[in-house]
């Protein structure tokens, strides 16, 4: 089996794989007498369908017999209360400066023994969907949760017997020495004043929830949290840290290979923060120009020695914003949080979308929504693409060497909106920058430069920078991002020297032309190359350095800005 659940006398006991403090603490949880296992998703769509609260729609989940329901399944609504988002402040990662584990510890300690009196129903899901990398994951929640559980249950792999064939058959991840994921939940949680409890190890201002992540040894506790995505980000969490630690690039973004009429097979793998447009040019079509594979547009992982790619989740977790009652698309939901409901003129419950109700309206899609999914691609990725919202940077620039490409990674970028309220001072233009696109790390930094730069180093994967916002005031529209890729998808795109940059090429587009003897575009193009400069700075002093990156990462960035600052 891929990950390890069960073991020999001779492998029980301290300082032994799987026997961490921490895991000690939570997995003893799941077998208690106060513990229901559920076995199947049906089980669990019964359990939420009668859970108090549950709207049980009249939308009916389309061939839901295919992946374990009855054909009478329908579309199950719950909504959470104030709280509608990820709240990172609560996260507390093992492993990094500042951070009380021995404290931390004695929280979950006094969680889950409070928990004794509370049925708790225990789940398991496979993350990783080929026999390649598949990881088991376990989930411990209260009874009144079962809306978590069933969405838990149907975002990542249920057990059905297909993928428990798949799973014995599946490769032992880390030599046989990664043991499964335990997840402890309790979004009833409430801290209260009891003896060897200190709270102040929380980060969480308020000192109401948290998030704690011990990922080298596979376990997290989860307080006070009632947002579904916290649960599905959390097991993503633990799920790309197993990865990185045994060979793979884990990315929070898009993969797509195109068939060309030739023959050839072209795979691009996109990476960009939520509403870049990483969906949008992971799903696109093409009308009709190629042949498409999709093999996720959120959560995969890439084999850095034969750049092979395998889908974490099978189904999508999306916003409901544009999808509104009635829309085609809503055909393939599966549950949904936080939208409203009401009676349509024949008297059945629909939902309503569009963030009327509140932000971040979600629903969990089928995987039938996209006909040309697949699990894993074979072909080695051939091409990496940074989705920014820099004004400077043209709809696409491709990037040279190594150190710069895998750096553009760690600085990948976006502006502010003009909906935040600054502080005096702040430059309304600075770039916001997400590492990679991906929030939810939880080992160093250096981990993903390393293995992006591997990527592109070692095995000849194109590095470029698309921008899908505006470039100086004008607007980069689907079409300009669609027609650069397709360029580049074709070969017919022709890449010259930038200015005097040795290591960035540019493609004319007709509206999007760089004028390098502009004084005022120049100033911004040098601020905001300076404002990578700063940012990678800033990583070696951050956290203790626990973030810093390898020199040639700041030598690379160094050499953009000293060669703009001769212009």
């Amino acid at each position: 089996m891929s990950t390890k659940a069960m073991y020999p006398s001779s492998e029980i006991g301290k300082d032994k794989p799987g026997f961490s403090k921490t895991r000690s603490i939570i997995e003893a949880a799941f077998y208690g007498n106060n513990v229901v296992k559920v076995n199947t998703l049906k089980e669990a769509y019964n359990l939420a369908k009668n859970s108090p609260g549950t709207i049980v729609t009249d939308m009916p989940v389309y061939r839901g017999e295919e992946f374990g329901l009855d054909s009478d399944a329908r579309v199950l609504l719950f909504n959470d209360g104030a709280i509608t988002g990820r709240y990172a402040a609560a996260r507390r990662i093992a492993g990094e400066p500042g951070v009380d584990c021995e404290a931390l510890d004695k929280v979950a300690m006094d969680a889950i023994y409070e928990s004794r009196w509370k049925t708790m129903y225990h789940a398991e899901v496979y993350a990783g969907l080929d026999p390649e990398f598949m990881v088991k994951c376990h989930l411990l929640i209260p009874e009144g949760e079962e809306n978590i559980l069933y969405s838990w249950m149907l975002n990542f792999q249920y057990m059905s017997d297909e993928y428990v064939k798949m799973y014995k058959n599946s490769k032992p991840v880390g030599d046989g020495k990664e043991p499964d994921i335990y997840i402890f939940s309790d979004p009833q949680w409430v801290p209260e004043d009891r003896p060897g409890v200190d709270f102040s190890c929380l980060s969480d201002p308020a000192k109401k929830t948290l998030c704690y992540f011990n990922t080298s040894t596979n376990c997290a506790c989860i307080l006070g949290m009632r947002y579904f995505g916290e649960h599905k980000k959390g097991t993503l969490t633990m799920v790309w840290a197993v990865a990185n630690r045994n060979g793979y690039a884990s990315c929070h973004g898009g993969q797509k290979e195109y068939l060309l009429p030739d023959g050839r097979k072209y795979v691009a793998s996109v990476y960009g923060l939520s509403g870049s447009g990483k969906s949008t040019l992971t799903h696109a079509k093409h009308n009709g120009k190629y042949e498409i594979k999709v093999l996720h547009d959120d959560a995969f992982i890439i084999n850095t020695d034969t750049c092979a790619s395998v889908a974490i989740e099978p189904t999508y977790f999306d916003k409901t914003a544009d999808y509104p009652t009635g829309c085609p698309d809503n055909k393939y939901l599966l549950t949904a949080q936080n939208c409203s409901a009401t009676l349509d003129d024949e008297g059945k419950i629909q939902l309503v979308t569009e963030d009327i109700r509140n932000g971040n309206g979600r629903a969990i899609k089928s995987k039938l929504w996209s006909p040309n999914r697949v699990d894993k691609i074979e072909a080695p990725v051939n091409a990496i693409f940074w989705i920014m919202k820099d004004p400077t940077i043209p709809p696409v620039v491709k990037l040279k060497g190594a150190s710069l490409a895998s750096v553009m990674g760690a600085t990948l970028a976006t502006k502010r909106s003009s909906a935040e309220r600054l502080a005096p001072g702040v430059d309304p233009n600075k770039l916001v920058v997400v590492p990679y696109a991906n929030p939810f790390r939880t080992y160093p930094l250096a981990d993903d430069y390393e293995k992006f730069k591997k990527l592109v180093e070692e095995k000849n994967v194109d590095c470029y920078i698309i921008n899908t916002g505006d470039f100086m005031g004008k607007k980069v529209k689907p079409a300009d991002t669609l027609g650069v890729l397709e360029a580049i998808v074709d070969e017919t795109a022709e890449f010259k020297p930038w200015g005097p940059f040795s290591d960035i090429e540019i493609m004319d587009w007709e509206g999007f032309v760089p004028d390098l003897k502009d004084a005022d575009y120049v100033s911004q193009l040098k601020a905001r190359m300076q404002d990578r400069v700063n940012e990678i700075a800033n990583f070696a002093t951050a956290k203790g350095g626990y973030d810093k990156l390898p020199d040639d990462a700041l030598e690379a960035i160094q050499k953009v800005v000293d060669e703009a600052n001769t212009l």
